[in-house]
């Protein structure tokens, strides 16, 4: 880590007289043709920036390298198009109209890459133009806020103008060189550009709350660029231990360190520390990370490393996406054939994540876009897309409907999976779609008006007295494997209370009345145990509708080993209070004489219950 030490020198202009130069004299150095690099983010040197722009006349074919620019400078490119090319690792937005009408470059590579095409010299730099913090006693400045693969281009361009900035925050990491290293110095003080994200909508604030239930104690987080990415850290305060390796951070990172949530003590490297290569953010941001050794800005070649992220136990990334198709392939940096974002760190983390001890690598995108006109996912990419994770690389599945585990799943289980994290105006279709592609099983297609998931008011949770956990939510098409596994390893005994009779089999037509049900009628809620990657079933629940007698039929079913620990209990008064919510006037149950504990239940619902038999069985009627 670098040494932050040394006072600021305050003579550095003459000490370094030699190396001090002008804006005006500094540009003059540029010549037509070269290969000018940018620092990224806020590192970018506006001034040295504007005055190359300015310089246009004299110039010629420049070629401008960069990763990700702030501030007002690519608007200023679309008036010298003709003379000056930009070519960025990354789109953003105020470049896109740039590089969609053909005025710009974009060079799609990981960004763990990028280090590699300066340092080998396949993409040779002519001109870096950075910023850095005025030099201390000892000859040393500092690049503050991007250090990235900036670090890497100074190292390797043939002229290095600097941009000295005392408003530029000095930081700890990789973050500080020699004043040796730089050939000018140009003295320009002026402030950092800022971003701020728009506060969370509902369908963020929904995503991210799935993105928090997949993220244990003491992990370590990777937030990509974005709202999508940055959705979770509002949700993280009641966590512990967590910890921080990303490539980039904004001010969203002040408020989940406030919270006590970020320790870094169960890092495997870099223990207590948050590790970033840039930062991107509001004044309070930089201000945040001024001098303080709790932040380490690390270089792109560290930070993006797969074999350092792979290192971290439990590490966790999360990236945004573009589309999803039904078999798990992830478009993240195009709308078809229009270039609109870029690869980043998506590849990096993703593989690292997936790889690292308990790792979680989850992509989170909002099931819709055009303002819901529009799926998200899809039973196929658009013509042109770009596939920047394939579907063998993709893990978790995360929209405001859900998170859908797709690694190791079959081609059925995945676009099963992905339907039902789909926005539900576009399910019914999307399930259609799968099955002429030959995705799912034909007869799964027939149910589509079944494809409903249920409100997010059926999903609650109970804590057993042993401390673990039970979620219970709306059945899914995906969950007739779990059901299925679950409905055999019942005992004798328990099948033939439930169902009144002996079953030996639970072929499809019958797993369909636990998994294809029009939630917007009857209801199913299962429990489950989640543990990071599958979802065991312990406990089925539900109630058909007699739309006549405006009441419902309830009926529950328990594991064996589940049972006698208030599961039952719990789920009818459950549902019983949905049922109520809807309108419904009460429920009817039917049990076996002899199933004594279900009779208990219901007696003990804390309604008014009727009560009626005939031969072998007994039947109930609840008053709401």
């Amino acid at each position: 880590m670098s040494r932050l030490a040394a006072p600021p020198d305050q003579q550095w202009e003459s000490r370094y007289a030699g190396r001090v130069q002008q804006v005006k004299a500094a540009i003059g150095r540029i010549q037509p043709g070269q290969r000018v690099f940018l620092a990224t983010g806020a590192g970018v040197p506006q001034t040295l920036v504007r005055a190359l722009l300015n310089d246009h006349a004299r110039l010629a074919d420049i070629e401008i390298i960069t990763l990700f620019m702030a501030g007002d400078s690519p608007l200023a490119l679309r008036e010298v198009a003709e003379t000056f090319t930009l070519n960025t690792f990354f789109v953003w937005d105020t470049v896109r109209p740039l590089l969609q009408a053909g005025q710009a470059d974009y060079t799609p590579i990981h960004l763990s890459d990028i280090p590699r095409l300066f340092a080998s010299g396949q993409l040779p730099l002519d001109v870096a133009m950075i910023q850095v913090t005025p030099p201390d006693t000892e000859g040393t400045v500092n690049l503050g806020v991007a250090v990235d693969v900036v670090r890497c281009a100074t190292e390797h361009a043939r002229l290095v103008l600097a941009q000295v900035n005392p408003c530029l925050p000095r930081t700890y990491g990789d973050s500080s060189l020699s004043v040796w290293e730089l050939d000018l110095l140009v003295p320009v003080e002026e402030p950092l550009p800022e971003m701020f994200l728009p506060p969370a909508d509902e369908t963020m604030t929904r995503i991210g709350r799935h993105l928090a239930a997949l993220i244990p104690d003491g992990a370590t987080l990777q937030m990509g660029i974005g709202r999508v990415a940055q959705s979770v850290i509002r949700h993280l305060d009641g966590k512990k231990n967590l910890g921080i390796h990303t490539e980039m951070i904004s001010d969203s990172i002040l408020d989940l360190l406030a919270s006590g949530a970020v320790t870094g003590q169960h890092k495997s490297l870099d223990e207590g520390v948050v590790v970033t290569s840039f930062a991107l953010g509001s004044r309070r941001l930089y201000d945040a990370v001024r001098e303080n050794p709790l932040f380490s800005f690390r270089r792109t070649e560290y930070v993006n490393d797969l074999r350092t992220i792979a290192r971290q136990q439990r590490m966790v990334s999360i990236n945004g996406a573009l589309q999803v198709d039904l078999t798990g392939q992830v478009c993240a940096d195009s709308l078809g054939s229009r270039f609109y974002s870029g690869m980043g760190g998506v590849v990096d983390f993703n593989m690292g994540a997936s790889l690292a001890a308990e790792g979680r690598a989850i992509i989170a995108l909002p099931s819709t876009a055009r303002k819901g006109r529009v799926s998200r996912i899809v039973p196929c990419l658009t013509m042109g897309a770009g596939v920047v994770l394939n579907r063998g690389m993709v893990h978790y599945v995360v929209s405001e409907y859900g998170a859908a585990y797709l690694f190791g799943k079959t081609i059925q289980e995945r676009a099963l999976a992905l339907i039902g994290i789909a926005h539900p105006d576009f399910r019914v279709r999307l399930l259609k779609r799968a099955v002429k592609l030959g995705y799912v099983r034909p007869e799964i297609g027939e149910l589509d008006g079944q494809i409903w998931v249920g409100s997010r008011e059926l999903r609650t949770s109970l804590l057993l007295e042993s401390g673990r956990m039970i979620t219970f939510r709306s059945s899914r098409p995906t969950d007739w494997k779990a059901i299925k596994s679950m409905l055999y390893s019942l005992s004798e005994g328990t099948v033939y209370r439930r169902f009144m009779r002996h079953v030996k089999r639970f072929p499809l037509n019958r797993m369909k009345n636990f998994t294809f049900i029009d939630q917007r009628r009857d209801v199913v809620v299962v429990g489950v145990l989640f543990d990071g990657q599958n979802e065991q079933v312990v406990a089925i629940g539900g109630y058909n509708v007699n739309a006549t007698l405006n009441r419902a039929e309830v009926a529950f079913l328990v594991r064996d080993k589940w049972q006698g620990q208030g599961i039952g209990t719990f789920m009818m008064r459950h549902l019983a209070g949905v049922a109520r919510s809807v309108g419904l006037a009460g429920l009817t149950a039917e049990t076996l004489m002899d199933n004594r504990p279900m009779q208990e239940i219901i007696k003990k619902c804390g309604l008014a219950v009727q009560t009626r038999f005939d031969g072998d069985t007994v039947h109930f009627d609840i008053d709401f």
